[in-house]
């Protein structure tokens, strides 16, 4: 993992920081794993615009992820990490001793020609590997957690992220998860072991307001210069200092607890996440 600070040849590279792409070893996706991603520039079916700030960016092509691991007691060897365009980890191509082929999402350490596998019977807490958190040591980082059996990965999944497991009580197991929060998931989860790859993303730097609109992010007025009609804080004679921080809708922001207090899974969570 690394990352390449570039010579400032043009304005827009003065101060870019590029991601060095050590850990890729093919640019070539597998074609039987692709599926269309259609863009709808933020506007629905009658053409009106009902997000904002969407639009433009690059022609993209959907990785098709196994983020279940349902394959269990299968050997598959790591075919290469490749870089995917829909999420800032990068990923791992399977082949499974079967013949099938799966995306992964990587885990940082994953090597080319190394085997993984996921289950329960005689699987070791190495990386790569899926697992239930019953059968995972505690004190252990982890990864791509389910929050229900059988769902699917769906927490600890971007890129550098982990989770470390606390401790198991019965059926549950305490989590630290990467916000900070701790929360009781069930045993009988999958998770998988290591951190995610790609955790040099975060120094990344884009270097002009261009990259952004190649992402498909147009660009967002800030609400201080919009007029009283458009946003609570707008208005005012000259620069204004916008009054308190709030939403389009007048919720405040900064501190302001929107969660509900009377929420299903309030009762699993033992700690909430650092302010």
């Amino acid at each position: 993992m690394s990352v390449r600070k570039l010579k400032p040849i043009t304005a827009g590279q003065r101060f870019r920081v590029v991601n060095g792409f050590d850990a890729i070893t093919t640019d070539k996706p597998e074609k039987s794993l692709l599926a269309p991603k259609k863009r709808s520039g933020g506007r629905n079916s009658q053409g009106k615009m009902t997000m904002r700030y969407l639009g433009g960016g690059h022609k993209k092509r959907y990785r098709i992820i196994d983020f279940k691991r349902e394959k269990q007691g299968i050997p598959a060897e790591v075919k290469s990490i490749e870089y995917d365009p829909n999420r800032t980890a990068f990923i791992a191509l399977l082949n499974y001793q079967d013949g099938d082929k799966r995306y992964v999402i990587a885990q940082n350490g994953l090597q080319v020609g190394q085997t993984v596998v996921s289950g329960t019977e005689g699987v070791a807490p190495e990386i790569g590997n899926a697992m239930p958190l019953s059968q995972i040591p505690l004190g252990t980082i982890i990864s791509c957690i389910e929050l229900h059996p059988g769902q699917g990965a769906v927490l600890a999944r971007s890129a550098g992220a982990f989770a470390q497991l606390m401790a198991r009580d019965g059926k549950f197991a305490t989590v630290k998860l990467p916000s900070g929060e701790t929360r009781m998931i069930l045993v009988n989860c999958l998770a998988t072991i290591g951190v995610v790859s790609n955790s040099d993303h975060q120094l990344l730097v884009s270097g002009k307001a261009g990259r952004s609109r190649w992402l498909g992010r147009r660009p967002r007025t800030r609400p201080v210069v919009m007029n009283p009609v458009d946003h609570p804080m707008g208005g005012g004679e000259g620069k204004s200092s916008g009054g308190h921080p709030r939403s389009r809708n007048g919720i405040p922001a900064k501190g302001y607890r929107t969660r509900s207090k009377t929420k299903a899974s309030n009762k699993y969570i033992v700690e909430r996440r650092n302010k």
